[in-house]
């Protein structure tokens, strides 16, 4: 076999699962969903709900978010709000002692541990029949609660997902990139949650019945996993369009590469520690989902190094092979113009695209090498900008998804 078939062969393959990756799991999950929607038997309930606000330093946002969560629009002898400070050093504790007097309690970590350390803890203390799960820099509509727990009416369901909306009023580039990467995640949301299960919430609003919640390890990425815990259970994890909360994108590529390594070493993790749910013949279409959805776009920047590879090999002998490596070496070239511009403080809309794509695989080169080498994510450190006032937001109708 030459050189030439070999890579060949490779080219192909590597280009057929990058295809599959971001566009063929995207219809097959939409036709299934289409075809064998699994409905969700919604009904009336009004159970005690615990929310858990897990927070470490969080003191420039945590008193503007304990005012929206108790404005939330719900039976207030029926919520309970517990601050879970992963021993913070500034003054989130204090401010959450201030919020006592409304019936806000206060958890204080004994020892540093991490935000899964944090929620399990507090899921100890609290009353609820459901526990929702948020995180500081969170705002909600409302009515969140009041859309999410008709869904618990079915017993088939255990985890309720809300919808995340990112918003960056500095209009950066990678808060451009991250919103377009949320709405495609959004879309695969939708139409995972009518075929089988979520497999996986955003970690700002997501709901789970306190009889199903299970303990998790401390390196655990909990709002990835919570909708695998739920599936071994014989449940499932549903998402709740009408459920919207809002929440600043990372306006610098540093931040945004270091949450996305964190979370990506974290699912590796998780992945691992589950790999059994990776069998069809053990979790049906569940596994389909998180091979698809995970594993494979985990691996796409390795599919992208061989068909540049291969492509540099066959590029002398075909045009095909010379347009496809001409057009790679375009994009990484655009993405390195986007970071330059980025720290000259320049913005370059036309950029976008594939400054967060490179960004977003770079990441999960890292994040597998960190894997690999066997370390683990516990605790975390805030991403923040400057200080700046929160306010309790509107969503326009249209954008609901």
């Amino acid at each position: 076999m030459n050189i030439t078939l070999v890579a060949e062969i490779v080219f192909w393959f590597s280009a057929g699962a990058l295809l599959y990756t971001y566009a063929g799991y995207p219809l097959l999950v939409a036709l299934v969903s289409s075809l064998r929607p699994r409905a969700v038997r919604r009904g009336v309930y009004e159970p005690s709900v615990s929310v858990i606000i897990t927070a470490y330093n969080e003191e420039r946002d945590l008193a503007a978010k304990l005012e929206n969560t108790l404005q939330l629009d719900y039976r207030r002898d029926l919520l309970e709000v517990i601050v879970a400070s992963d021993c913070s050093t500034d003054r989130t504790d204090e401010i959450a002692r201030g919020f006592a007097a409304r019936g806000v309690r206060l958890h204080v970590q004994p020892e540093r541990l991490g935000k899964t350390a944090a929620q399990n803890a507090a899921v100890e203390q609290a009353h609820g029949e459901i526990i929702l799960f948020s995180d500081a820099t969170s705002i909600y509509q409302p009515k969140v609660l009041r859309a999410m727990m008709p869904n618990f009416a079915d017993p088939s369901v255990g985890c309720v997902a809300g919808r995340l909306v990112y918003v960056d009023p500095a209009d950066s580039g990678v808060g451009r990139g991250a919103r377009s990467y949320w709405d495609y995640e959004t879309f695969l949301k939708r139409h995972e949650s009518r075929v089988c299960s979520l497999i996986g919430a955003s970690g700002c609003l997501y709901a789970v019945r306190r009889s199903a919640y299970v303990p998790l390890y401390h390196e655990a990425c909990s709002d990835f996993i919570i909708a695998t815990k739920m599936v071994e259970q014989g449940l499932r994890a549903v998402y709740e369009p009408e459920a919207v909360c809002m929440e600043e994108t990372n306006r610098r590529t540093n931040k945004e590469l270091e949450m996305r390594v964190r979370v990506i070493a974290q699912t590796f993790t998780d992945l691992w520690r589950h790999r059994a749910m990776l069998n069809p013949f053990k979790s049906g279409f569940y596994a389909v989902q998180l091979v698809s959805h995970k594993l494979m776009r985990y691996f796409v920047p390795f599919f992208l190094l061989a068909i540049l590879i291969a492509s540099v090999l066959l590029a002398r002998g075909s045009f095909l092979f010379l347009t496809v490596l001409l057009a790679q070496l375009t994009c990484y070239l655009a993405a390195v113009a986007a970071w330059l511009l980025e720290r000259a403080g320049v913005r370059s809309r036309w950029l976008v695209l594939p400054q967060y794509f490179v960004l977003a695989n770079v990441a999960s080169v890292i994040a597998c090498y960190k894997f690999v080498r066997g370390e683990r994510y516990a605790r975390w450190e805030p991403n923040r900008e400057q200080v700046r006032p929160l306010q309790t937001p509107t969503i326009a109708r249209h954008k609901a998804r």
